[in-house]
């Protein structure tokens, strides 16, 4: 029988008690602004980090997750007995973490030769971000529970991957601009004309899909697109900023219209925010 363990990493965006109802092992990715250090989720939170990239000339930046936490978890996950250890990686288009998670189970088998039977390590990359790959995450963890096989766990994670989508509307272009999501001359000319893009993200690349005229129209736009493209009574999530007033009239729309309610709601995470900015709605759904 399989024993399963579920790993992903702050930029999934996985909220505090699923992570901890679920027993999923999530690792902090480094934020460096200026001189100083934080771990996402950690040692800072997501609120606090919005007042940061409010306040902040220069955009912070994130690290891969610190080397040799791969080759811990690996190492633990066999002593504890675990058949099977599945991590649910950010896009290794947009980080290294990744390259590091591959390259360190390299490594610990090199240096546990007898642990290659004994433990199946399988690393996903979701070539995503947020809840579009965490809510695999979510859905594994559940199927370890009622004792699916690691074969089967693995499948369901890398279906919902495979069909979910996220759509992300920046409010304000400030960090979508520095960032480079969207060009700095598109960024002003965005602004001038008051253009707000929907960015989603293809095979690991970020992508404007659309352009919405002036903030009012910004939450019909958004689940229009999505009504005509989710499959029905799936689950979804909605993703709130720190406009909390926009997403009040965002979540009032969404219980009103959609025909189930959020399977989850929960704040962009700092990995994201320094893409997106923190005055931003989004939404994540099943094609």
């Amino acid at each position: 029988m399989s024993k399963i363990k579920i790993i992903s990493d702050s930029t999934a965006d996985i909220p505090k008690n699923l992570q901890e109802e679920l027993g999923i092992e999530v690792f902090a990715l480094p934020i460096i602004d200026g001189d100083k250090e934080y771990l996402d989720g950690v040692s800072i939170t997501n609120e606090e980090f919005y007042k940061i990239l409010e306040e902040s000339d220069k955009l912070p930046s994130s690290s891969r997750v610190a080397p040799g936490s791969f080759t811990d978890a690996y190492h633990k996950a066999w002593q504890e007995g675990y058949t099977d250890l599945i991590y649910v990686c950010l896009n290794s288009k947009g980080s290294s973490t990744y390259q590091g998670a591959v390259l360190e189970l390299e490594d610990f088998y090199d240096e546990n030769p007898q642990a290659r039977d004994a433990i199946r390590v399988h690393i996903i990359d979701s070539k995503t971000y947020s809840m579009a790959y965490g809510y695999g995450a979510v859905i594994g963890a559940r199927m370890a529970k009622e004792g699916k096989s690691a074969d089967e766990v693995v499948a369901a994670i890398k279906d919902w991957i495979d069909h979910s989508r996220i759509l992300f509307v920046p409010l304000n272009l400030k960090c979508v601009k520095k960032s480079g999501r969207v060009s700095a001359a598109a960024a002003f000319v965005g602004d001038a004309l008051g253009l707000k893009p929907v960015i989603t993200f293809e095979d690991g690349e970020s992508k404007v899909i659309s352009k919405i005229r002036g903030e009012k129209k910004v939450i019909g736009e958004m689940l229009r697109m999505v009504n005509e493209d989710r499959e029905p009574n799936s689950p979804y999530m909605i993703v709130s900023g720190s406009n909390m007033e926009m997403y009040g009239k965002f979540r009032d729309k969404v219980y009103e219209t959609m025909d189930v309610p959020p399977a989850c709601e929960y704040p962009i995470g700092c990995i994201i925010a320094i893409n997106a900015g923190a005055n931003v709605l989004g939404i994540i759904y099943r094609r």
